[in-house]
């Protein structure tokens, strides 16, 4: 696919707000260490700027 990232769950989502537990959720994460990819948009990368503490791009 063209134009995507790689998303990576470092942080745990425990005892966070429930509106960065749902960011965590619309990307498709929630455990731990797992990677997802995703289209690169300004909606994804908008989700990402709001849980930089959270999650992290690989490559």
């Amino acid at each position: 696919m063209a134009n995507t990232i790689k998303i990576k769950q470092t942080g745990s989502p425990i005892r966070r707000p429930e509106s960065q537990q749902k960011i965590l959720v619309g990307l498709g994460l929630g455990k731990m260490h797992r990677i997802v990819e995703r289209q690169d948009t300004p909606e994804v990368r908008g989700a990402i700027a709001k849980i930089p503490h959270l999650v992290k791009i690989v490559d």
